[in-house]
């Protein structure tokens, strides 16, 4: 649920980023141009955050009776994939916010105290419409993923200038959302969401980045994946269908994947498009890892 909303926040950005990259094609960088482009900035952020959060407010959590605010220990559901999701989620909603800050000519430092935070502050505000809903919680197991997500972008920068270590995510349908569709979802479009169990959360590394040779293209990515599969409900206590949640599997990836960030162009609007979906995993040949010694090979894999 909390993700949709992230969804629909990264999309406005993309949306911001594209408009940007237009402007860039007819003005050149000036002072009175950097003001406007970040006052466009932040109005555009600011506005977006608060539609964001009162439409959550009243169009979800109104739904739902309210309590005195709370926290609740959600640390060992779903195998903590929900807990990547807040990671991957939060840097790039950080990363997004940060990019569009340097195109309206903020320093370094600023960028990376106010645009990378973006993703920390907002996710936040999440938890805390959590804590006074009688059906959930605040997490601080939540919170500290989202400061992870944060803090892997600013470090990156902080060290080498530049993002050589990114979060990515790629999905497979699964006959699970059939056993739990309420919960795991009706539609792709909910399953993208709700059904953990086809859900894979990547760390993708630039192999140049760290090697520094020329014999590697600049765009060779080499990923580790995390996913989990068997899972009908956040945790083992009640077994629900015919898959026994004893059979829950943690499952591990080594696999090739492309950063399209490296790949070069002078075209503004496909860099922009290039940056929204280095978001996504590629599908590639893959090897899985799934308990302790059996691995499979993937020709390709989503």
């Amino acid at each position: 649920m909390q993700r949709l909303w992230l969804v629909i926040s990264c999309f406005g950005i993309v949306l911001q980023l594209a408009g940007q990259d237009k402007l860039d094609r007819f003005l050149k960088p000036a002072d009175s141009l950097q003001i406007s482009r970040r006052s466009a900035v932040v109005i555009s952020e600011t506005a977006l955050s608060v539609t964001a959060l009162v439409g959550l407010s009243q169009l979800w959590y109104a739904d739902y009776p309210k309590s005195n605010f709370h926290f609740i220990d959600d640390s060992n559901e779903w195998m903590q994939l929900d807990k990547a999701g807040h990671l991957y989620s939060s840097y790039h909603l950080g990363r997004f916010s940060a990019e569009a800050l340097a195109w309206s000519g903020v320093s370094k430092k600023h960028q990376l105290l106010y645009g990378a935070t973006y993703g920390f502050a907002f996710l936040t505000a999440v938890e805390v419409l959590d804590g006074y809903s009688a059906q959930w919680g605040a997490s601080w197991s939540d919170v500290a993923a989202n400061a992870a997500g944060t803090a892997l972008y600013v470090s990156q920068e902080l060290w080498w200038n530049e993002q050589r270590i990114v979060p990515k995510y790629s999905f497979h349908t699964t006959a699970y959302a059939q056993q739990r569709p309420g919960l795991l979802g009706y539609s792709l479009q909910e399953q993208l969401l709700k059904d953990y169990n086809g859900q894979t959360y990547w760390l993708s590394v630039n192999l140049q980045s760290f090697i520094k040779t020329k014999s590697i293209p600049a765009w060779v990515n080499i990923a580790m994946g995390y996913g989990a599969e068997g899972m009908v409900s956040a945790n083992e206590l009640t077994p629900i269908s015919s898959m026994s949640p004893s059979a829950r599997t943690r499952q591990f990836y080594l696999s090739l994947d492309v950063d399209l960030t490296k790949i070069k162009t002078k075209l503004h609007f496909f860099k922009t498009i290039c940056s929204v979906f280095n978001t996504v995993k590629i599908p590639a040949p893959t090897i899985e890892f799934k308990g302790s010694t059996k691995a499979i090979f993937h020709p390709i894999y989503f």
